[in-house]
């Protein structure tokens, strides 16, 4: 059983990343709905995984049978000890262990009518057609939400029936659209103009919007929702508006998510008059065929008792013959096309295999449709959804088949896959060295996969792991390999003992390490040459590119994907036949303007980036500079070499931190923090308007104050406003353990202190410059010499070390996901105080920590099918010599829902002297003489005469210039006799390690043509 079962609050704690996708309110739906799970196989615990972990009221478990051999290929919750056990009684031990909140219950015998009345979702897996009918007419007469999800070696199914009237609350994962408005006409209909900051409004024709903030059509303001008429990327129509009042100024235009009403056809129906929804736009053409072959496959069992033999041709033609006969029963399905006799054989060949990773696929998105019909959140499947993988067949377009006997069961746990690829397949997956980088929500995801189709569990074969994180309880939400007991253990080793656990042949290695620069000396040369492949787990784009430059640069394939609530991608990187990483940039996300941030924001994004800014400003940088400076006698010297005005901040702060704002006791951080909330929210708001005041306009007529400038107005402390407190409180106490003085939360006697603060009064003054925008301020700086007077105090100050004495200070790093460590009551505090300044709208504390933490929303069904994809591409990168078409880089989106397959691109073609070569290119050569000794410089240059006929003209090795032919004749001269890597030493000023077998060096030869590239030098040294 689980806890607080029956409570309406929802752990912030355990949910927060879900919470960021789904939202309170469907969350809360989500705990009034008990689901039913029929079918325990490899499928069935996935879906009721992925729905434990979401938080449903209740998870019931059904199956009669007992496990089986063939189950242990997919089925992680069962072990070899447990053949012969029921399957889901094993399974609901484990799965009850994913999430206290849900209770887990089984049941064992056949269902009935009067059983199924007790959910409100029930799922169907593995299961006969006659089952899914009458269950199928159960639900629909009784409005319970009907899934049925079943998989056949490379093939999946997937229907919906949530009953008549279906409401979806939200139809997509996105954030409501809003657009600052600059006009709105008086017109039957009104035409709406934003404000061009060359960004379209992005509402489309039948969206809703409101409206806030409007001066003079104040009818608009806070109007029922008002449908849109699309015009241009910048206007739209909306209602009749000729009778309001005349736009003066203002005003934001907000997206307003209607409820919406769908009906479903019930599964009896929807089986002579399917919907589709495409799971791949390139073979929307295969719909039709696999639904009737799906059919066929349900009356070849009822026929002969089992499933097409694996790649038994006399099965095969008897299930195209059965499909044959169906498709001329109903003619309409196939909409006068001919039925795809190959599909059908096809599937025929492999129905009887059971893959982890389809599972996974399949899974995540049935799972995900389980909490649509639960919550209303988010735009169901319509209605069937078929997906196949075929490009993982051995040889997909052609009539290859694999022969009976190397197919045929071998009563092991791998039987499911051998049944689809051979043993010789599952041999070569045994004998695999893989990396896996992170061990987060992804990389337990690839870790499960690993150890079901026997990855690296084979003599030769090994997986290692690293991951530098410990497990946090927000990470129990979705890395379902963790378990409470486990929080602030490392990920990696974890990970690795619950997947031995999974499949006790895996040949796992878990680090703790992080990938990068600072720990070459571990993943070298040497560990990279005897991997035969990556995948990344990562939630960086830094690491990312950092693993992809090293899987480029030692040959290797890489596994890359990641996922962003309901959103997910995959990208597979094949050695000379797609691009890399690295090779395609994101579009960087647009930073905030400094101005916008300092005097003029418009949104509570930057208030809530300011107060980030503040937190570091005042909690974090002035201590890591003290302690340097009490460190490093000099520090002050190598502070004066940087930029002026940032040496005068650094040692300003120093200054302060040291003598001016130096706390004695807990009542002097709190009067720091109440005088500094002066200076904030009010002085300096007053000295802005006495700069910029009210009613000021724009040299062209236009209000200063108006657009994307919102107008503020200072505030006044009040002790009894909760929100002044706050900020005082989170303020003083991080004031304090920075001089490690005990805080206190003790609100009574800290307005007591208050009582007693002396706050200066303040007078805005003339003179002080305040920049209307960035390109302002660029162009002051450029041309304006300052007073360095104060710096030059400031050094001698310091420099003396005069009346300024302290001991180390605590610098405190932002982390925003404990409670009690008052950095998220500041941020919040902070962050709506500016925002009622300048007339924004509040965030609560969850938006708040979303916005400012820079929280990645994340939910289980996602990772499941995004890991899903990730391990059918690498079938295809184990089998090797496959063709770049047989590869697939995937988008998903679950939310709307969208799935999206391309072809990776080729790796960019560069030319020298008419040789074409990618960045999986290189030049080797063997910087060891036949005598053993090193090459010098001079013969490096011969060797490149002789060799490929050309006369270098410069070598630089990482940033260093290790030759140029315009160097001077004494450089030049020396250089020639030494050895490369005796250069690079002194250059670098520190010797190469051990591990380093070889250096890259980038050269450039004379040459007529202009635009001729060559590719990399690798010189090898060892």
């Amino acid at each position: 059983m689980g806890t607080n079962e029956n409570s309406t609050e929802i752990d912030e704690g355990l949910y927060s990343r879900q919470l960021y996708v789904l939202g309170h309110e469907a969350m809360k739906r989500m705990k009034n709905s008990n689901v039913l799970i029929s079918g325990m196989r490899g499928l069935g615990v996935e879906i009721a995984k992925n729905i434990t972990l979401g938080g449903v009221k209740s998870v019931t478990v059904h199956d009669e049978g007992n496990a089986e051999w063939n189950d242990l290929s997919s089925q992680f919750y069962l072990a070899e000890g447990d053949i012969g056990k029921s399957r889901a009684q094993v399974s609901a031990k484990h799965l009850a262990e994913l999430n206290s909140y849900v209770p887990v219950y089984t049941h064992t015998e056949k269902l009935t009518e009067d059983f199924l009345y007790r959910f409100q979702v029930v799922v169907l897996t593995c299961s006969s057609l006659e089952e899914q009918l009458w269950i199928g007419d159960v639900c629909h007469r009784n409005n319970i939400k009907f899934i049925v999800a079943d998989t056949k070696g490379l093939f999946g199914q997937l229907f919906c029936d949530f009953g008549e009237e279906f409401i979806v609350t939200d139809p997509n994962s996105e954030e409501p659209l809003h657009a600052i408005v600059s006009w709105i006409s008086k017109d039957s209909p009104g035409l709406v103009t934003c404000l061009d900051e060359k960004v379209a409004h992005g509402f489309q024709t039948g969206d809703y919007v409101t409206f806030s903030e409007i001066q003079g059509m104040t009818e608009l303001n806070h109007c029922k929702p008002i449908e849109v008429q699309y015009n241009d990327q910048y206007s739209f129509f909306i209602c009749d508006t000729s009778n309001f009042g005349d736009y003066k100024n203002g005003g934001i235009v907000t997206e307003v998510k209607m409820p919406q009403k769908l009906t479903f056809q019930p599964f009896r129906e929807a089986l002579k008059k399917p919907t589709y929804q495409v799971s791949d736009f390139g073979k929307m053409d295969r719909h039709g065929t696999l639904h009737i072959a799906f059919q066929a496959l349900h009356q070849f069992v009822r026929e002969c008792g089992y499933l097409p033999k694996p790649w038994a041709k006399n099965d095969a033609e008897r299930l195209v013959a059965i499909a044959k006969q169906l498709s001329e029963e109903e003619p309409s399905i196939l909409n006068g096309e001919p039925l795809n006799e190959g599909l059908v054989r096809k599937l025929a060949y492999v129905a009887a295999g059971d893959l982890c990773p389809i599972n996974a696929f399949i899974g995540g998105v049935a799972a995900q449709e389980v909490m649509k019909a639960c919550s209303g959140k988010f735009t169901p499947l319509s209605q069937w959804m078929y997906f196949d993988a075929l490009e993982c067949s051995p040889e997909e377009n052609t009539e290859f088949l694999l022969p009976e006997e190397s197919c045929r069961p071998k009563n092991c746990r791998y039987d499911g896959q051998i049944a689809i690829f051979g043993s010789d397949f599952q041999e070569k997956l045994k004998a695999q060295r893989y990396f896996l980088v992170g061990a987060g929500a992804i990389g337990c995801e690839l870790l499960k996969n690993f150890a079901m189709i026997g990855l690296g569990a084979g003599e030769g074969g090994s997986i290692t792991v690293t991951d530098m994180d410990t497990i946090e309880r927000s990470n129990l939400n979705r890395q379902f390999l963790f378990r409470p007991g486990d929080v602030t253990k490392m990920k990696s080793k974890t990970a690795a003992a619950a997947v031995r656990k999974m499949n006790p042949s895996v040949r796992i290695t878990a680090h703790e390490n992080r990938v990068g620069a600072e720990t070459e000396n571990v993943y070298h040369q040497d560990f990279f040459e005897n991997l035969d492949g990556v995948a990344n787990a990562l939630d960086n784009v830094e690491t990312r590119k950092y693993v992809d430059s090293r899987c480029v640069l030692y040959q290797k394939p890489l596994l890359e994907s990641g996922t962003l609530g309901t959103k997910g991608h995959t990208q597979v990187i094949v050695p000379h036949l797609t691009e890399s990483y690295g090779s395609s940039d994101d579009s960087p996300q647009q930073s905030i303007p400094i101005c916008t941030l300092r005097n003029f924001p418009s949104a509570i994004e930057h208030t809530l980036q300011w107060a980030r800014d503040e937190f570091a400003g005042l909690f974090k940088q002035p201590a890591e500079n003290v302690n340097k400076y009490l460190e490093d006698p000099s520090f002050i010297d190598h502070t004066m070499a940087l930029q002026e005005g940032q040496a005068l901040e650094i040692l300003e702060g120093i200054y302060r931190s040291l003598d001016i704002d130096k706390p004695e006791s807990w009542a002097d951080c709190v009067a720091w923090a109440r005088r500094h909330w002066q200076t904030q929210y009010s002085n300096n708001i007053r000295q802005l308007l006495h700069n910029f005041p009210p009613d000021q306009v724009t040299s062209s007529g236009v209000p200063f104050w108006s657009g994307v400038k919102r107008c503020p107005h200072p505030l006044e402390f009040d002790p009894s406003n909760c929100l002044h407190m706050d900020y005082v409180v989170a303020a003083a106490n991080l004031f304090a353990e920075m001089y490690s003085i005990p805080g206190s939360q003790d609100s009574m006697a800290i307005q007591q202190i208050l009582l007693s603060v002396d706050v200066p009064e303040f007078t805005p003054k003339s003179g002080v410059t305040i920049y209307a925008s960035d390109a302002e301020m660029e162009a002051a700086e450029h041309s304006t010499v300052s007073d360095n007077g104060r710096l030059a105090d400031l050094k001698e100050l310091l420099s003396s070390r005069k009346n300024v004495t302290g001991t180390a200070m605590q610098p405190i790093d932002f982390e925003k996901d404990d409670d009690t460590n008052f950095h998220m009551d500041f941020i919040v505090a902070a962050s709506n105080l500016r925002a009622e300044n300048y007339n924004i709208p509040a965030a609560d504390r969850h938006k708040s920590k979303l916005i400012a933490g820079r929280i990645i929303p994340a939910i289980a069904t996602t990772t499941a099918a995004i890991v899903g994809l990730v391990c059918l591409e690498l079938y295809k990168v184990v089998q090797g010599h496959r063709p770049k078409q047989a590869f697939r880089n995937g988008f998903i989106n679950l939310a709307v829902p969208l799935f999206a397959f391309s072809e990776p691109l080729p790796a960019a073609a560069r030319k020298y002297r008419d040789k074409k070569w990618t960045i999986w290119d290189r030049i080797n050569v063997q910087g060891i003489k036949p005598n053993g000794e090193e090459m010098t410089l001079a013969e490096f240059l011969s060797y490149f005469k002789k060799e490929h006929n050309m006369e270098l003209i410069s070598i630089v090795c990482e940033t260093w210039n290790v030759y140029a032919e315009h160097m001077s004749q004494k450089v030049q001269k020396k250089r020639l006799s030494q050895r490369l890597s005796e250069i690079v030493e002194m250059l670098s000023q520190q010797k190469i390690e051990e591990h380093v077998k070889g250096l890259k060096f980038e050269i450039d030869f004379n040459s007529e043509e202009d635009e001729e590239d060559l590719p990399p030098v690798f010189y090898q040294i060892r």
